[in-house]
């Protein structure tokens, strides 16, 4: 039932202690602890508390796992100021012509019309130009030479003298570590700036045990950006925005949700990003799936109804964030907290390296 509390965004914060922030994933990927969540009607702690490992015995023959398979980009790059001195880049997103939307820190040392040297491994340096500031995200819009205009051109720049962009949360002393480690076993498409976290416990044995068991796989891209991490700031969620995010649906991913409709299968989305992409496709077909290729915003929180997915494999998010709002949407906001602080009482990690929920389709408003 929904609360006016739900509406707040105090309301969805809790206190972790600090040494419950992942560092680093676990190894193998498939033993971080799995909390298995069922049917609250009658007591909210009806929970297992298990291994990622389990989800083999978890799932059904015929379930689908639907994955995100977008790449993270060395989004984070290091130029030179016109006037001196260095500053940060991270890259968001292309807006055209070899322009880009930019996280920039500095950001009061870039004004439009500067310019910055970009250096890269063959001992010479690419001149980027500032733009604008972009106002809706406090951004800047660099010019970059325009042979860099898609994601894929960028990401042979990035991929030269970039670095991953890590969440601040994380030890940034050695980030060059952190290069396959924060990428899923279906990193695709190059485009993201932050890791689809869920699909991170997902290793090859795991994988391989699951088809094998007749678990199918289908994939959605979600190019994770400001929309999924960036913190919320209003207090009032009522006409809350997110965003925008490039996402792709295909057909494939289409009929694999059909076909296992078909067989009674389930459809379990990996993270709260393939949710995202899931819903918006159903909701852009008017209440059927549709392929579509576009920037998307959906907000999901308490009240919202789902059209697609029945269940939900995904990590313990940061508070106050819009993940919280979504994972609220499945379970309620008081059993999130809940079980949030019964994660914590037995020591779950937390965060992008941390570990899991399984939101199974009986536990689901």
């Amino acid at each position: 039932m929904f609360n006016l509390k739900d509406n707040l965004l105090s309301s969805y914060n809790y206190d972790l202690p600090h040494d419950l922030i992942a560092q680093s994933p676990t190894e193998p990927r498939h033993a971080a602890k799995l909390m298995i969540i069922k049917n609250g009607s009658y007591d909210p702690l009806n929970i297992t508390h298990a291994k990622i490992w389990d989800l083999k015995d978890e799932l059904r023959p015929g379930d689908l796992l639907v994955v995100n398979n977008t790449r993270v980009l060395k989004a984070r790059l290091r130029v030179r100021l016109s006037g001196g001195g260095w500053a940060e880049l991270l890259l968001m997103e292309p807006r055209g012509e070899g322009c880009w939307l930019c996280l920039a820190r500095p950001g009061r040392r870039m004004r439009s019309g500067d310019e910055l040297r970009l250096n890269t491994s063959m001992k010479s340096s690419l001149l980027l130009k500032v733009i604008a500031k972009d106002e809706s995200t406090g951004g800047r819009i660099i010019q970059f030479p325009q042979e860099f205009s898609s994601r894929g051109q960028m990401e042979k720049l990035l991929e030269d003298c970039g670095e991953v962009p890590l969440p601040p949360y994380i030890n940034q002393d050695n980030s060059s570590s952190h290069d396959e480690k924060y990428q899923t076993r279906f990193a695709l498409k190059p485009g993201a700036i932050a890791a689809p976290t869920a699909g991170l416990h997902l290793s090859d044995k795991l994988i391989e045990v699951l088809k094998n068991k007749g678990i199918r796989f289908a994939q959605i891209t979600l190019h994770v950006g400001l929309g999924t991490f960036r913190p919320l700031e209003e207090e009032d969620l009522s006409h809350l925005h997110l965003h925008r995010e490039w996402v792709e649906v295909n057909e494939d991913a289409i009929e694999a949700v059909e076909n296992c409709r078909k067989r009674g299968g389930r459809v379990f989305a990996v993270g709260t990003t393939s949710v995202r992409a899931l819903e918006s496709s159903f909701i852009l077909g008017g209440g059927a799936l549709k392929s579509f290729e576009d920037h998307v915003d959906l907000v999901i929180k308490p009240g919202f109804k789902f059209g697609v997915v029945d269940g939900l494999l995904t990590n313990f998010h940061l508070p106050k964030s819009s993940l919280l709002l979504l994972v609220s949407a499945f379970l309620s906001r008081k059993r999130m907290l809940s079980l949030y602080k019964n994660a914590i009482e037995n020591q779950y990690r937390f965060f992008s390296y941390g570990d899991a929920m399984l939101i199974s389709p009986d536990s689901i408003l």
